[in-house]
């Protein structure tokens, strides 16, 4: 019995490791205090076959990608260098487990293994749950895998950080409050590409993407960018299946150049053999950092002859010592029976020489050193190792772990690595290459993306497929000053117009219209912009003005002269005849006109606005009163006088011709001020005149200032109607004068009429021997007396001779004064009476 026993417990001990499924030497698993959990897609099921119930899928039966197996080694490199390290971790060792992710739908159990504590899985949210063995995990790759598995660790708030899924998805902190990635997500790869065909004007595109998360990601996020932009995607298709003649067929008929493909790897090599088969030519591809930097591609046979393959991918940092870290490492296969269940931890890669691991793509290197150096420094946080060391006695708790990795603050290898508030990297750069004659990736640009997105290029570094830079646009590039005119759905399909006068096109603005220039502004047809009005016044300088300014001074100045003349000869009849003190004032006035001439010149002001019309408005109706009343003074005496007495003896009794003025000159006034007061004349600035000028000039107010002039036209019109009933004078008047030159003339006796009180004017004295000749030289002087004023009868003498009622002048006039054909009788004596009449003067000459 105890000989049993014994043998039962000598079995129990050598079943028992291969129940735990250990694996001592397999470069999948390092045991530690603190366990990394790790996804890589080391193999990848490129064609899924679909079954009808479950299956075990074996991971070492697919493809091998080399690419991501050197990434998986590059995180057991990053392991071992903290672990020899004795500032991060000095006195705690970190281990990790590593699965082969082949597939996104039959790889869980590797899954369920992370998240499991003693190889059970607990429900979430149960109470007292034990916390898992990993503390974080670094993958996966590809979105479409992280998208799947992320939401199984987001439960426990497991921290996930992934080296290469970019889909800008995982950036709802709302869906994966844990995950954070160290590379940067589609978003500002699509930035960078769209920059890049911005830079190069390339405006017709096609775009291909792989049928995924993330080439569906992208896709999306390219439609976005290029929305407000010149450039037109002219084609899009997934690369869903292998037939790709179509796409190519299509790509040829639109006469598309340049070609996008966001796609990984294992999608994007059979596009380009296909290219390469079906003798596509002189195009430009833009590959996705997923593929830009593959090693395979460029050694393919006729891949010249595809075109320029331009990528866009991580910028490459050389990490010390991961290359003697590849030779010196021994490659395993050996896996226990237990694990082989799984069939993600068969690696069988005995025969991948070191050679073949450091010559692959080399992308994505520092996403994987740096996510796992990130979760190192959390932990080192955690534990409080600053001060050398750690206190292993705390409980690391993954949500502790989480909220350490986002305050994250180190640098590595010079870059500083940090995260923003929804886990996407603060850091690093990303390079712009092409693929050279030799196959190699040739950097001719760098893109930074903080604190903003900036690209530099290098174009002379290009070694472009034809020679120059290729273009790719549906219509030509307008000329300078032309609009596009769209055509069809595209905007990049067009037709030129050039912009009329007076409006510009912007091309980066706008260049589909033409802008009206601002009212300060002007243009010619075909302008890319506007220029400036010119501002136009006229100054007291300019050659017009002085010539206008000379004429007005000297005008004022012969006025003046004239007043003076006047003055001199105040109490002469030449002078009284011509209106006496009324000529002081039209000549005042007139000169006071003149004034607004001088507020025409140099520029507007508002003062000088008002003064250009007041002084005119008011002192012009002035003036024309001054003229309507001595118009209407010839008519009171010749028209009024005898058929209205009283209104003629009033109208010399009160100065009837002032009181008009002063009325004239009060009522013109009020209005002036009333107008100007409501609405004064203000600069205003010409806009219509001419296209490249703005005239300066005064804006008044037509229905304010209308009543001025309304009133000084009233003034006016009776001034005509005077002048034309005064201008003839009466039926007697005429008559008298044949009467007078005929007596003048024949008659001797008039020697005789002058003997005494003489009356005459002191510039008219009769000849002491023949004073006929000289009445005779009064009568036909138009100077003195013309014949329209000068009123005189020839009648027979009267005992009484009687004053006309009504006369303050003592005027003496016939009755019935003798007509033209009545006799004369020469034997008798005669009394000549003269009136002169001119604006309000009378004399008499008397019997001699």
């Amino acid at each position: 019995m105890g000989r049993s026993l014994a043998c039962l417990c000598l079995l129990g001990l050598v079943l028992y490791p291969l129940a735990r499924g250990t694996v001592p030497a397999s470069e999948f698993r390092l045991e530690g205090d603190y366990l990394l959990g790790g996804l890589f897609e080391i193999h990848y099921d490129t064609f899924p076959t679909p079954h009808d119930r479950p299956e075990s899928l074996d991971c070492s039966s697919k493809t091998l990608f080399l690419s991501n197996y050197r990434r998986f080694q590059l995180m057991r490199f990053a392991v071992a260098e903290i672990n020899n390290s004795t500032d991060l971790l000095p006195n705690v060792t970190l281990g990790y487990e590593v699965f082969d992710h082949c597939s996104d739908t039959r790889c869980f159990a590797g899954i369920f293994k992370l998240l499991s504590v003693d190889n059970v899985v607990q429900p979430w949210n149960v109470p007292g749950k034990k916390v898992s063995k990993v503390v974080a995990v670094v993958g996966l790759f590809t979105s479409t895998f992280t998208l799947t598995v992320a939401p199984l660790f987001m439960m426990d708030f497991i921290p996930m950080i992934s080296y290469g899924s970019s889909s800008s998805i995982l950036s709802e902190k709302v869906k994966f409050p844990s995950f954070l990635r160290t590379v940067h997500s589609s978003q500002e790869v699509i930035q960078v590409i769209v920059k890049l065909l911005q830079y190069f004007k390339w405006h017709w595109v096609a775009f291909l993407y792989s049928n995924d998360d993330y080439g569906a990601n992208a896709q999306k996020l390219f439609i976005e960018k290029i929305k407000n932009t010149d450039i037109c995607l002219a084609y899009t298709h997934d690369l869903v299946s292998s037939d790709f003649l179509s796409i190519f067929q299509w790509i040829k008929s639109q006469k598309i150049v340049v070609i996008v493909v966001m796609a990984p790897e294992w999608s994007a090599k059979p596009l380009v053999k296909s290219a390469i088969q079906h003798n596509v030519t002189d195009k430009v591809w833009i590959a996705g950092e997923a593929w830009s930097l593959n090693k395979e591609l460029p050694k393919e046979k006729g891949i010249k002859h595809i075109g320029t393959v331009i990528g866009v991918a991580q910028l490459y940092l050389n990490i010390p010592r991961f290359q003697d870290f590849i030779y010196s490492v021994k490659k395993q296969n050996e896996c226990e029976s237990a694990e082989q269940q799984f069939c993600n931890r068969v690696c069988k890669c005995s025969n991948v020489s070191a050679e073949d691991t450091l010559a692959v793509d080399p992308s994505y290197a520092f996403s994987v050193y740096s996510a796992v150096y990130a979760a190192a420094h959390a932990l080192h946080n955690v534990l409080n190792c600053g001060t050398g060391k750690c206190d292993s006695g705390v409980s690391v708790s993954p949500p502790a772990l989480l909220a350490e990795l986002k305050r994250s603050n180190f640098t590595l290898l010079n870059q500083t690595i940090h995260f923003n508030e929804d886990g996407d990297p603060l850091f690093g750069s990303y390079a712009v290459h092409f693929w050279n004659r030799s196959g190699a990736a040739e950097n001719f640009g760098i893109c930074s993306f903080y604190p903003s997105i900036q690209i530099f290029i290098n174009e002379s570094k290009i070694q472009w497929h034809s020679k120059e830079v290729p273009v790719s646009q549906c219509s030509k590039e307008c000329e300078e000053g032309n609009a596009k005119r769209q055509e069809g759905i595209h905007r990049c399909c067009f037709t030129c117009e050039i912009c009329p006068n007076g409006t510009y096109v912007n091309i980066t603005a706008d260049p589909y219209s033409c802008l009206p220039c601002e009212k300060h502004q002007w243009s010619t047809a075909g302008s890319t912009s506007c220029l400036p009005r010119t501002v136009e016044w006229v100054p007291f300088t300019d050659p017009a003005a002085v010539v206008i300014l000379a004429g007005a001074c000297l005008l004022v100045a012969l006025t003046a002269a004239m007043c003076v003349l006047f003055a001199v000869n105040y109490n002469t009849p030449v002078v009284r005849s011509a209106g006496g003190p009324m000529c002081f004032l039209i000549l005042g006035c007139l000169s006071l006109c003149s004034i607004s001439v001088f507020f025409y010149f140099e520029r507007p002001t508002e003062a000088f606005c008002i003064l250009r019309f007041m002084p005119f408005l008011l002192f012009y109706a002035v003036c024309l009163a001054c003229f309507a009343v001595r118009s209407f003074q010839i008519v009171i005496i010749f028209k009024i006088a005898a058929k209205f007495p009283r209104v003629h003896s009033w109208w010399m009794k009160y100065h009837g011709q002032w009181l008009v003025i002063s009325v004239a000159f009060v009522l013109q006034a009020v209005l002036i001020v009333i107008a100007f007061s409501s609405d004064p004349p203000l600069p205003y600035s010409d806009f219509l005149s001419y296209p490249d000028k703005i005239i300066l000039g005064c804006d008044v107010n037509l229905n304010m200032a209308s009543t001025s002039f309304f009133f000084a036209s009233i003034v006016v019109h009776p001034l005509l109607y005077f002048l034309l009933h005064g201008e003839r004078p009466p039926e007697e008047l005429q008559r008298g004068q044949s009467h007078n030159l005929l007596l003048a003339s024949a008659d001797p006796h008039l020697d005789h009429i002058c003997h005494r009180d003489h009356a005459l004017p002191r510039q008219i004295h009769p000849h002491p021997q023949r004073p006929g000749r000289a009445l005779q030289r009064l009568l036909l002087s138009p100077v003195v007396f013309p014949p329209q004023m000068l009123h005189y009868h020839l009648s027979a003498p009267q005992e009484h001779p009687e004053v006309l009622p009504g006369s303050d002048s003592g005027l003496h006039q016939n009755h019935q004064p003798r007509g033209a054909g009545q006799k004369l009788h020469p034997p008798a004596s005669y009394k000549v009476t003269f009136q002169s009449v001119h604006f309000g003067l009378r004399e008499d000459l008397k019997r001699c």
